[in-house]
């Protein structure tokens, strides 16, 4: 008879072979855009930590059905990248999100921009999922609201030290949490993974979404603070006059959050499973450890 040790560990063992298999997939965009991943953080423990938040929040899932929302991931931090430490002016930056949210709409990428050409092959393949056609608009959707919410964020923190501009307050940085992105990669796995329940709760389930973004986005600031303090990047905690404040913020909205998925357990038990995993891998990989390798 096989224990349930045994039977745990095959699980453990087959979610990673999961993980593997998306980081691999992860070195290949690497190599085939070489010129966007050149520079930057963008190495073999960016793509493992990438396919493992992917692997262990949607287990159930084919390497196949993961592909996209690794590689909209990887799309993600290269945008990241670009916006917080590669653009130096806001017209440069507001060039950068128009373009990203021409080709995010399906518009022909620029031959001289490496961010468009990447994102204009994931949204071909994204666009080429049979739910594509009825669940397009929330992926144009998430995708505008991502890009306006980097560049607001990249706003605040480049007026914030010329005292002409007051910071935002924490209320302000939360409904601003769309520059982490979490919501859009998201709306990629139901895309491609399809399902009727999935479509037919979309709305509501984007909802839920946001509730775990706002929590993913203190969870990541309270593990991250020193190393965006030495960046120059925002941090809720600069936004407070006490750390404790964001902490009882993040219970706050965790409860929000976990009250939310509860109420998805009948219509949508998948979706809410993967959301609630997703919540706790990240609370849990962020104890030790960060997604940016770069000190």
């Amino acid at each position: 008879m096989i224990s349930d040790e045994l039977r745990q560990a095959a699980e453990h063992g087959r979610v990673c072979a999961l993980a593997a298999q998306g980081q691999r997939d992860l070195q290949r965009c690497l190599t085939a855009h070489s010129d966007l991943f050149a520079e930057g953080p963008f190495d073999g423990a960016l793509t493992s930590t990438i396919a493992m938040v992917t692997a262990f929040s949607a287990p159930w899932c084919s390497a196949a059905e993961l592909r996209l929302t690794n590689r909209a991931v990887l799309w993600v931090f290269a945008l990241d990248w670009q916006v917080d430490r590669l653009a130096t002016s806001a017209a440069e930056l507001d060039r950068l999100v128009q373009g990203q949210l021409q080709v995010a709409d399906g518009a022909p990428p620029s031959a001289d921009d490496p961010l468009e050409r990447f994102l204009a092959v994931l949204h071909a393949d994204l666009a080429a999922a049979p739910a594509f056609d009825r669940m397009g608009g929330a992926w144009r959707a998430a995708a505008r609201r991502t890009l306006l919410a980097m560049r607001r964020e990249w706003q605040w923190k480049t007026t914030m030290g010329d005292g002409l501009q007051p910071r935002p307050t924490l209320a302000e940085y939360l409904n601003n949490a769309d520059n982490l992105a979490s919501t859009l990669v998201n709306v990629v796995q139901w895309i491609r993974t399809g399902a009727a329940e999935t479509e037919a709760q979309l709305d509501r389930l984007v909802v839920a979404s946001d509730a775990v973004q706002r929590a993913l986005r203190l969870i990541n600031d309270l593990s991250t603070y020193e190393r965006d303090l030495r960046w120059g990047d925002l941090n809720a905690i600069m936004l407070v006059d006490d750390r404790s404040v964001v902490e009882q913020e993040l219970k706050r909205l965790v409860a929000e959050a976990t009250d939310l998925l509860e109420e998805f357990r009948v219509d949508c038990p998948t979706e809410a499973e993967y959301l609630t995993r997703q919540l706790g891998y990240t609370t849990g990989f962020y104890q030790s450890t960060d997604f940016w390798g770069v000190s």
